[in-house]
């Protein structure tokens, strides 16, 4: 385990990765620091990444309980696709925001993935403006490394004729002649400063304008539609053809909580989000959404329920059901579903270790927990009622760490007295007794050998 004292973290991302694990709460940043065993799900999606820079689309489903670590999947994805040259944006589904609906709950949802929308210069998002900003100073450093003076007469024809030929390969597309309008508007309005078209271009790309009228007069221009809750996902579809376009290698879209689908309680209305997540996933698998990948997050009823989950959708159940010869403990990850696993024992173990170098870090004065602790603490929370559904990642994660702080702010009291006393001989068991492989059966408790920990 002395690997693991090399990990060293800059202080602001290690006090929000804490502050946000101990809560519960997915971190935006330093999501690597703590993955533990979910190497081959990882792969899988970063798998669809090369497929997506390449020019291609791809849709995915995350499934996995609550606390399964489906959302700290998708947001170390989400970090993996920035660093490799991706935008990407993110959204969780809410009664406010689904895939289709009346009375803005569509749209609300595109407002949120473009106020999402990062770049690896911007992480935390909001980086629309600042994305076409650098689009502008890339063309202009390509003119000036031509050998034309910015100062010239003849710069600004030359950059407007650059930046006009990128746009107006976008009118091609649904929606594009509209975009490429605004954008040329955008572009034009810098040139002359002016901030208030600028500003009302910015609104029509993030989707805030009501009503084609309301929009024309902002803009001064006649634009034929407005981003609303019938066209959001066609303008989803654009922007993924503009981040290539931009340099970019494609739009990453990242949509979790999606089980509030599940929840809609009229059926109409959730079958009309079904359809509409049926023509998305239509799209990439079919070839019809270049640079466009697609991460969905839900749990099992969401996916299985015959009654108001996918499968109650008779062409999503045929898409994203199981195979004939799934389960026996196999596992496919090429497949359009990917279900996240129990960690195993020795996960979890290097989990909570990972955890305590981690806590230790940011807190020197804490007092040490031995790896014999660290075990005695999976073994009692094995032992918990309902552990069998209740032991997960994200259960173990609060508990440990709140064991920990409560050892740092009580120096005089030791492991023993928190935990209780462990009955003799039980220490080297761990959660084995309730870990379950893929298929869902239940796994044979495995004595831990801990000196195989490795970082």
């Amino acid at each position: 385990m002395t690997q693991s004292n090399e990990i060293k973290i800059p202080r602001r991302i290690l006090s929000s990765l804490l502050s946000s694990i101990s809560a519960g709460v997915v971190p935006r940043q330093g999501a690597p620091y703590i993955a533990i065993g979910r190497e081959a799900e990882t792969a899988a999606l970063l798998s669809d990444l090369e497929i997506t820079a390449e020019g291609g689309s791809s849709t995915r489903f995350i499934i996995g309980r609550y606390g399964s670590g489906k959302s700290f999947l998708m947001q170390l994805v989400r970090g993996y696709a920035l660093e490799k040259g991706f935008l990407t944006c993110d959204a969780d589904l809410s009664p406010e925001r689904r895939l289709h609906g009346s009375q803005g709950s569509g749209v609300a949802t595109y407002r949120e993935l473009i106020k999402n929308l990062a770049s690896r210069s911007s992480p935390e998002g909001g980086a629309l403006p600042k994305i076409i900003a650098a689009f502008l100073a890339s063309e202009g450093s390509k003119l000036a490394a031509e050998g034309i003076d910015p100062a010239s007469p003849e710069y600004s024809g030359m950059m407007r004729s650059r930046v006009f030929s990128v746009i107006r390969e976008l009118e091609d597309s649904v929606g594009g002649f509209d975009f490429a309008a605004v954008m040329s508007l955008y572009y034009t309005a810098g040139c002359e400063d002016d901030e208030i078209k600028k500003s009302a271009a910015m609104r029509w790309l993030r989707g805030e304008y009501s009503t084609k009228t309301e929009a024309r007069a902002a803009l001064g221009i006649p634009v034929s539609t407005i981003i609303n809750d019938d066209n959001w996902y066609d303008y989803i579809k654009l922007m993924a053809v503009f981040a290539r376009k931009l340099g970019y290698k494609g739009l990453v879209v990242f949509l979790d909580e999606c089980v509030n689908l599940y929840k809609i309680p009229n059926r109409i209305s959730r079958e009309n989000n079904y359809e509409k997540l049926l023509a998305m996933f239509n799209d990439t698998l079919g070839g019809r959404a270049p640079g466009l990948s697609l991460i969905f997050g839900g749990t099992p009823k969401f996916l299985e329920d015959t009654r108001r989950g996918l499968f109650s959708y008779e062409a999503l159940r045929s898409r994203l059901s199981d195979g004939a010869f799934a389960g026996g403990g196999y596992t496919d990850l090429i497949g359009p579903v990917i279900r996240l696993r129990t960690l195993s024992d020795d996960e979890l173990l290097a989990l909570v270790t990972r955890l305590t170098v981690l806590h230790g870090q940011y807190y020197p004065e804490a007092r040490t927990v031995t790896p014999e602790e660290m075990v005695a603490f999976l073994t009692l929370e094995s032992k918990r009622a309902g552990a069998d559904v209740m032991m997960t990642p994200r259960e173990v994660i609060r508990d440990y760490l709140n064991l920990l702080n409560i050892l740092m702010q009580n120096p005089s009291v030791s492991f023993g007295d928190i935990m209780g006393t462990l009955p003799r001989g039980e220490e080297t068991k761990t959660a084995g007794s309730v870990a379950t492989d893929v298929s869902g059966q239940s796994t044979q408790p495995r004595t831990i050998n801990i000196a195989d920990i490795d970082f």
